[in-house]
Formats: structure tokens, sequence, C-alpha cells
């Protein structure tokens, strides 16, 4: 009957998990789809680019699951239910889920160092008659083969990096030797791949402090302003086509006579006839986006958007002030910097951390918040990239613009995102560090009894620290996450960046007025070709 509800506790995590799974592909395919240019799609970068980001989401869903399954474990008394009342089968139950966390985060390794770098390669070296294949695939490979060497190092060093007292100075070569091997086959290779997975999550880290911070200001307040009116827009747009064609005619009329033009004015009839060409195109944009019926049920939901505008950016606000207090109690009350700035529990009220605490007596809504927390951390960061683009410090290598994204860009958004749910699991640590440690775990304390004589009864009280070790499961999550020091001390610092990226973004977003109706479909450096193939 035990291994039973056993099987039926963990099946309905796992069903949970698959129906996301379901939901995920769908929605990778139709975001992929939505953004890529058509007139440079392949197959390869195309299907790359949809696994890539369904590994991304499917990666930031594990983490609801794991908290489901150390909870459930658990009568809201306190006492383990029958079928986990076994160690043994505790153990398998978690285990289930750190197989999934290696698995996931061993593909994410592939990802990052070896397919998407591959096709990215592939793609830029293809040759315009696609003639030699053989010559792409070479020079693919032998640029992908540095991010291998890379990928490698990091797990050499993950799994030589002692974390256990190591032998004294009397023992032999030998010995010292067979201590590392002993090491690294200990916990299955665990330190070598987190070393690797908490340094792509350092890269992650930069990720989250330029396009999630930017994000989560620039998404709610787009929501709430709106657009400006396709009519104002269009009358605007006419009147500056007047204004550069009447510029255009006086500068030709000081040639009529035959007279060459200055290399000044030549050279200002060229922009001017530049301009006057995106003028021209962007009117054709604003026309087709007037007859667009999505351009009405959009103005027809304004007051919706006003609505989920104002829940985004409130949401926003509670998370920077959860994280603030998180930092906050992590300055105060950790052991410092060599701890890597951890504490167990809380210490301080953290709003995130006790209102699911408090939603847990009501199934499933804390379960329903903690997933919602994650998909708004990936939302957000795909926000903040589709607005800002993909750039190298201060070069802008790629835009992210609807049907005429290149597929560099797709493989760059993809691998970004990649990097950005590392780091969420850490960031949703920080929002609410107690419930992503135990859950809605309880345990059994035994109080003495105020009543006279020796007698005890017997209350409840929410995991943390103090907790009895057999009592309280931890999450598989915080485990990968702090089994580096030094990494959990840099992930400290760059939350309270994050923080000061958010305030800016969000000062910087205030002041910015309505964004054109079509707003990054028409730029300077565009083609006319593009112009038919958004049209069709």
């Amino acid at each position: 009957m035990a291994a039973q509800s056993s099987l039926s506790e963990s099946v309905l995590g796992w069903s949970i998990f698959t129906i996301i799974l379901l939901v995920i592909l769908a929605f990778c395919w139709i975001y992929i789809r939505k953004f890529q240019s058509r007139q440079e799609s392949e197959v390869v970068s195309t299907i790359t680019a949809i696994c890539a980001l369904a590994i991304a989401l499917i990666t930031s869903a594990l983490l609801p699951v794991d908290i489901f399954l150390v909870s459930f474990m658990k009568y809201p008394n306190g006492t383990y239910k029958e079928w986990a009342a076994n160690n043994e089968t505790r153990g398998q139950i978690e285990d289930t889920v750190l197989y999934g966390y290696y698995t996931l985060y061993s593909i994410i390794l592939f990802c990052v160092f070896l397919w998407i770098p591959f096709v990215y390669f592939y793609y830029e070296e293809r040759d315009d008659n696609n003639v030699n294949k053989c010559s792409q695939v070479k020079n693919a490979l032998k640029y992908t083969i540095g991010f291998t060497i890379v990928c490698v190092v990091l797990l050499l060093i993950g799994a030589f990096v002692p974390l256990q007292p190591p032998p004294s100075q009397n023992s032999t070569q030998w010995d010292k030797v067979q201590y590392l091997f002993e090491e690294l086959g200990s916990s299955h290779g665990l330190p070598a791949l987190s070393f690797s997975i908490s340094s792509l999550t350092l890269i992650g880290m930069l990720a989250v402090i330029t396009y999630t911070a930017y994000g989560m200001s620039v998404l709610p307040l787009n929501l709430i302003k709106g657009t400006r009116s396709v009519l104002y827009e269009r009358l605007e747009n006419t009147e500056d086509i007047d204004d550069v064609e009447h510029q255009i005619e006086k500068l030709k009329s000081k040639c009529k006579d035959g007279r060459p033009l200055s290399s000044r004015d030549r050279h200002n009839l060229q922009e001017l006839e530049g301009k006057l060409q995106v003028l021209r195109r962007r009117g054709r944009h604003l026309e087709i986006a007037e007859r667009n019926c999505c351009t009405k049920v959009g103005s027809a939901l304004r007051p919706f958007k006003i609505l989920l505008g104002v829940f985004f950016i409130l949401v926003a606000l509670l998370f920077t002030v959860a994280l603030f207090i998180s930092n906050l109690d992590k300055a105060l009350h950790s052991a410092g910097i060599s701890t890597g700035f951890i504490i167990f529990g809380t210490n301080l009220t953290n709003p995130l951390n006790e209102l699911l605490l408090a939603l847990q007596p009501v199934f499933p809504l804390d379960y329903i918040l903690i997933t919602v927390i994650t998909m708004y951390f990936v939302l957000t960061s795909m926000a903040g990239i589709r607005n800002m683009g993909i750039w190298f410090f201060w070069i802008r290598l790629y835009k992210i613009r609807p049907k005429r994204t290149r597929p560099q860009a797709l493989l760059f958004l993809c691998m970004i995102l990649l990097l950005i749910v590392l780091h969420t699991s850490y960031m949703i640590y920080s929002l609410a560090p107690q419930y992503v440690m135990y859950g809605s775990q309880k345990y059994l304390v035994q109080m003495p009894s105020p009543s006279p004589g020796n007698t005890t009864f017997a209350t409840t009280r929410i995991c943390d620290a103090d907790a009895p070790e057999d009592q309280c499961t931890v999450t598989r999550s915080y485990l990968f996450l702090h089994k580096f020091w030094f990494f959990s001390t840099i992930y400290y610092f760059g939350n309270w960046v994050f923080i000061g990226a958010f305030l800016i973004g969000l000062v910087v977003s205030c002041c910015r007025g309505k964004k054109s109706v079509i707003e990054g479909e028409v730029e300077a450096d565009d083609s006319d070709l593009s112009d038919d193939e958004y049209v069709h």
C-alpha cells in the first residue's frame, strides 16, 4: 500500500511536469516561428533554437517539481506519509529529481559548449552558393573545439577541487591521487557538473542584470503606456515625407543650370534620399498596421493591458523588496564572505517567503505561485532581450524583431536564455530562501507541558536549519546552488547590482515616451526585400 502511495505521489508530480513540458514545446515553436526571418530561415537553426529554448524553460520548470516532491512527503501535521516513512524511499524519490537536474544541466552544457556554437559557426561559414558542405562542417568544428576545451577544463577543475579535508602530509603520492579519484566518484561527478554549471551561472548573472532587470521595468510600463495612435503617426510621417522631399528639391534646384553640386550638398542629398526611403517604408508599415485586425483588438483590450501592466509592476516591486530584505538578512546574519553569505532560514520578515508559506494550507496555490515566479523571470528576460537587442559591450550585434530575426540572433537569444535560467534558480532562492530549501515541510517538536509534571506535548514547526536531519528533506536545487561558497559570494553581490540595474531601468522606462505601433519594424539598414517579407 505504501509503495502504491509513493508511486501515485511521484506520478502526480511528474504528470504536472509533463503537462508543463507539452505547453513549453508549443510555446517555443510559436515564439521562434514568430520572430525568425522567413528569407534566412534554415531547418537546422530553427530546430536548434526551438530545442534550446524548450530546454531553458523545462529546466526552469524543474524547480517547482523539486519543491513539490519534498513537500508532498509530509502531512500538514509534520509527520511523514506512510509511503515516505522509509529513508530509502525518500532517497529514491529525490534521486529522480537529482537525475533530472543531471540530465538537463548536462544537456545545457552540451548546448552551450557544442551544439549551439557548431550550428552558429556552420551558418556563419555558409557559402552563398552552398557548394562545399564539408568545408562548412570543418570550419564550424574548428571554432567549436575552443568551446569544448573550455567545457572540459571546467569539468576537470570542478572534479578535482576537494570538498573534503585532504589526506595528511605523511600520505604517499598514490594515496593523494587515489583520494582525488575517490572524491570524484563519491558523488557521481556532482562537483564537476556543479562547478561547470556555476561558472555558466556567473555569465547568466550578467545577462540577468542586463536583460531581466530591464525587462522587469520595460514590460509593465509598455503595457501601461500603450502605443501611439496609428492615425497620428501616419499624419506625422506624411508631414516628414513632404518636408524631406521639399529639402531634396531645394538641393536639386542648385544644379539646374548645369553646375555640379558641392561635396557637402551631395552628401546631404544622399542622406536625405536615404531618410526619404525609410520614411516611405515606414508609411507602408503604418498603413499595414492600420488595417491589421491585431491593432484593433489591441485597442479593445487596452483596459486589460493597463491592469496587467499594473500587476506586473507590483510584482516587480515585490521581488525587489524581497531581494533587498534577503540580501540585508545575509549581510546581518550570515558568517560573511568566507561562507558565501549562506544563511539557513530567514531572520527578517521576507514578504514573498511569508506569502508562499501562508499559501501552503491551500493546495496547490504555493506551487502555482512558485511556477508563476519562475516563468515571470523567463518572460521578463525575453522582453528585455526583445527591447534591447543583443549587445557585446557597446556594439549591437543583432536585433530581435518579428519575422525578421536572423538565425544567428535566435541562437544567441536561446543561449542567453539558457544562461539566465541557470541564474534564475539562485534568484528565486534569494527571494524565498526558506521555502526553496524545504518547501511546505513541517516537523514535530516535543515541548514541555505547562502543567505540573514531566509531561510533554508535540507541536509543529516549519522546517528550518534547526530541524533534525531526518525530519526535513532539503531540495536538490539548494544542494546544487551551494556546492562552492565562492560562487555564492559572487551571486550575493550580483543581487545588489541587479537591484540597482532594475531601479535605473525603471527610471529610464518612466522617462521614455510611448512606443510606436511599428516599433523596431523599420530601420535604416533594412533592405526593401525585408518589406516584401513582412507583407507576405
